[in-house]
């Protein structure tokens, strides 16, 4: 077994250990509720079972090592595109664009991720997504609310497949001395980011008077956000082994990664409120779709790949 592979066992050895802790403590604490289950403690559970199938999909990627990582997160990627565009209002005259996004656009991202070919990866969909797909839409000779239409769409596979697609794209990142290892920048990142969320969350219902934006999220208090990032922070300080951080640059890059996070959560949250839902979708029980659990990851990712990329590749 290669200390890659020991530190990978390690790590969901260490994750199973704590969510038995975490799904005790909510059985008891359920127990204890009787008759009169608390919502709170409901959705603590949800929130807890979510978190056993979430890590038990990245084992199970891990196993099959680079292939099985891009598999999953394009998987992620069509599901999280498939709620985004639900939410629009799209009309016949979009039918071809929208097949091109999920047919053509999706795969040839990933498959640009697969073959690391950065150049094209990075520029493929800001670039030449952006300008092709409203020549789609234009030749279906639809022209009512062709701006919204258009950048409804855009703004999709820039959430959903350019910004999640950083997430496997860590592994193709070539950094001196970590050879072999980018499996596990990719779970310090989901890691620290989903730490920050369940956190901000516990804190917020503990500890939250102060709401940071009422409007958009009023479950978010600034007691929450400063508990939750202040753990993430520490547990992303403690994990700097399986990173090519040492400890200090290890706290800076999950501040930063939580922060971006917290952003991308309300961003996300702004344009729930604009559509009148309230989650995503109904994919994962207790957390709503896919993208109500990607929605901090798509902010952070981008961010830390090109951190990364910046300072600790060749």
């Amino acid at each position: 077994m290669t200390s890659a592979t020991r530190e990978v066992v390690a790590l969901f050895a260490g994750l199973a250990g704590l969510l038995a802790i975490a799904s005790t403590v909510a059985a008891v604490l359920a127990r204890r509720a009787g008759d009169r289950p608390s919502p709170t403690i409901e959705n603590l559970v949800a929130r807890i079972n979510a978190w056993w199938v979430m890590v038990g999909l990245l084992a199970v990627a891990f196993l099959f090592g680079r292939a099985g990582v891009i598999l999953l997160f394009a998987f992620a990627s069509f599901a999280a595109l498939r709620e985004f565009l639900t939410l629009t209002d799209t009309r016949r005259g979009d039918h071809r664009a929208l097949a091109a996004a999920f047919f053509v656009v999706l795969p040839v991202q990933y498959w640009l991720i697969w073959i690391d070919w950065y150049g094209l990866y990075s520029i493929f969909v800001p670039v030449y997504v952006f300008l092709l797909l409203p020549i789609v839409v234009a030749l279906s000779g639809d022209t009512t609310r062709f701006m919204e239409r258009v950048a409804e769409m855009q703004w999709g596979v820039m959430v959903a497949v350019f910004c999640v697609g950083h997430v496997p794209a860590l592994v193709t990142l070539d950094i001196p001395g970590y050879e072999g290892r980018g499996l596990m920048l990719i779970a310090w990142l989901v890691l620290v980011v989903q730490s920050s969320d369940v956190l901000q969350y516990v804190s917020g219902k503990l500890f939250g008077r102060r709401k940071v934006a009422p409007s958009l999220s009023p479950s978010k208090t600034w007691e929450g956000l400063v508990g939750g990032v202040a753990g993430a922070v520490a547990i992303g300080t403690a994990l700097w082994w399986i990173t090519p951080f040492a400890p200090l640059h290890a706290a800076a890059m999950a501040l930063v990664v939580c922060a971006m996070g917290f952003f991308g959560g309300l961003v996300m949250s702004a344009i729930k409120r604009d559509r009148g839902v309230k989650d995503w979708g109904r994919m994962i029980e207790g957390h709503g779709g896919m993208l109500d659990r990607l929605d901090s990851v798509v902010f952070a990712a981008p961010i830390f790949f090109h951190l990364v990329r910046y300072w600790w590749t060749v």
